[in-house]
């Protein structure tokens, strides 16, 4: 089964692109971020001529996630149960299904912004409540992940420079003690090789040739637990997405496990 995490960055402006990648890239199940579409706009006719089925928690603005599947979709929650408000609404940021035997969430941690801003807060209150709504299926015998853009690097190594994100979100020691909490509850970071360069980054800036300097970062990440890490047979960033007019400035993390599709 080939599973992956692809934060599109507007699924209507990069659907060509997408629909394009999932034939190429023979992916069973893909969870999607930023879709930024409303859940009625979403393209389940196009995607269905794939053989998809789609899952979809989204509202039309800057967020959005979806679930699709070629290998069935079961048991789907909409949301992040215990979730916290902003602005007086649960922001369309999580969605899980059980495909094909394995439980799959997809995930759009909030920004941040800046550590002084309250979405700095939100972004905190968020991971705490994703570590207790995961613990159960974390802890258990069957295949389990959380996939998704993080938006936090896990390392120094995971960012192209830290001295430039000295005092930013993204790489704060409380960020990153969220993402040992999810560690704790069972899960393991599934890094992923690279197909270019030293560093499996994940997201490159639009601005100032981020991309083709390789100034980028690792915060698309796979959280699994220990029955999903042990039948991963291969894990890679697709840098080839990211190039060309008209990419979204995330790449996806492809991950392959030693299970039929």
């Amino acid at each position: 089964m080939r599973i992956a995490t692809f934060n599109v960055n507007s699924i209507t402006a990069r659907l060509p692109r997408l629909l394009a990648w999932l034939e190429s890239s023979a992916a069973d199940v893909v969870c999607i971020q930023e879709t930024k579409c409303s859940a009625e706009q979403f393209p389940h006719e196009q995607l269905r001529e794939l053989g998809y089925e789609a899952a979809v928690n989204a509202t039309g603005r800057w967020n959005g996630v979806a679930l699709i599947s070629k290998v069935g979709l079961e048991d789907v929650v909409t949301g992040l149960p215990g979730g916290p408000d902003y602005e007086g609404v649960q922001e369309p940021r999580a969605i899980s299904a059980t495909c094909g035997g394995v439980r799959l969430w997809s995930v759009y941690v909030p920004n941040g912004r800046e550590v002084e801003h309250d979405h700095y807060g939100y972004k905190l209150e968020w991971f705490r409540a994703l570590a207790v709504a995961v613990a159960e299926d974390a802890a258990g015998p069957r295949p389990f992940a959380v996939l998704g853009d993080y938006n936090v690097a896990p390392t120094d190594e995971d960012v192209f420079d830290p001295a430039v994100f000295e005092g930013l979100t993204h790489v704060t020691p409380a960020e990153r003690a969220a993402l040992e909490a999810l560690r704790a509850a069972g899960l393991s970071d599934v890094v992923p090789r690279p197909l270019k360069y030293d560093r499996p980054y994940t997201y490159w800036d639009y601005r100032q040739l981020a991309f083709p300097k390789n100034r980028g970062m690792r915060i698309d990440l796979v959280y699994g637990n220990e029955a999903f890490a042990k039948v991963v047979t291969d894990a890679y960033v697709d840098r080839e997405e990211r190039k060309g007019k008209g990419a979204s400035d995330h790449a996806p993390v492809v991950v392959d496990l030693g299970l039929e599709g």
